[in-house]
């Protein structure tokens, strides 16, 4: 397993311009494309790449469209998005972030969910004990998947585990989740129904009653997000519509998007330019109790 990833990051946490960056051995690869799905594919080891670390707020996410596909925090009319903390959660309660070399078609119905796909890599909950850090590439093991409806689009959410964590060897499937982190399926199900009502959106709905599959299922569910993503980068599938303009700009993939470290695209990467982060509004830390909440 590839353990030559490194972060590269681009100015200060908790600002506009703020970007992270994944080298590989030095050089700057896609996150989105050049760091690949599996780590150890004989062995179910897959890569992920954290975004947001557990207990943060910062809505840090592989950016789609700019080249090379650096992880920055959203924003919403001009403002920096930051997660609510829903009474008794903070923040992120697992370290969240994306597989690589995955993509949700937004052309594409579910046919168990009967919903389209929201146009993102697959989104991952590492449930393992330590914090992660943004831009770190984990090797994880699957255990299982929900369905989140969120606003009309399927939006999955894969449950796995770091493979170096202290309770890996007894968690293979969703059922042993229960039984060895009890309590967390059904906080992980809370989380995800209520994060939005703070910020004036309804709850969430899930597919399947709310219920998480297990790892088979999950890992059909990764293997047709990878096969998307194939055909995306391939040109088969439209990397630019009028709805979306997806940057499949890669060093290693080959195909009609791959270009080599003289592109100009490539040689305005800003180099390591660390700095402190921003202050934070006190707000963030605000909790918001939330009433009458079907779980």
């Amino acid at each position: 397993m590839s353990t030559a990833f490194t972060p590269r990051l681009i100015g200060a946490p908790h600002t506009i311009d703020h970007r992270v960056y994944i080298e590989h051995n030095g050089s700057v690869v896609s996150s989105f494309h050049d760091v690949p799905l599996f780590a150890d594919q004989s062995n179910g080891i897959l890569n992920m790449i954290v975004e947001i670390p557990r207990w943060t707020n910062a809505k840090m996410e592989i950016s789609k469209e700019e080249p090379f596909n650096p992880i920055k925090q959203d924003t919403r009319k001009g403002r920096l998005r930051y997660v609510r903390n829903c009474f008794p959660h903070h923040g992120y309660i697992w370290n969240y972030g994306a597989f690589p070399q995955t993509w949700e078609d937004p052309n594409v119905t579910h046919a168990e969910t009967k919903a389209k796909g929201d146009n993102d890599p697959l989104d991952v909950c590492e449930i393992g004990e330590q914090v992660g850090y943004t831009g770190q590439v984990k090797q994880v093991k699957v255990l299982g998947i929900m369905a989140l409806l969120d606003e009309g689009e399927t939006d999955w959410k894969v449950i796995v585990v770091d493979v170096q964590d202290p309770l890996a060897p007894k968690l293979n499937d969703i059922e042993d989740v229960e039984r060895h982190l009890p309590g967390l399926i059904r906080a992980t199900n809370e989380w995800f129904r209520i994060y939005k009502i703070p910020d004036g959106k309804s709850e969430n709905t899930f597919a399947f009653s709310g219920e998480a599959k297990n790892k088979k299922y999950a890992t059909e569910i990764i293997h047709e997000c990878h096969e998307a993503w194939r055909r995306l980068v391939s040109g088969e599938a439209d990397a630019k519509t009028p709805a979306y303009d997806i940057s499949i700009r890669n060093l290693t993939v080959g195909g009609i998007g791959t270009v080599n470290a003289n592109d100009s695209t490539y040689k305005n990467i800003p180099p390591n330019s660390r700095h402190p982060p921003a202050p934070i509004d006190p707000s963030v830390n605000k909790w918001f109790y939330i009433s009458s909440v079907t779980v």
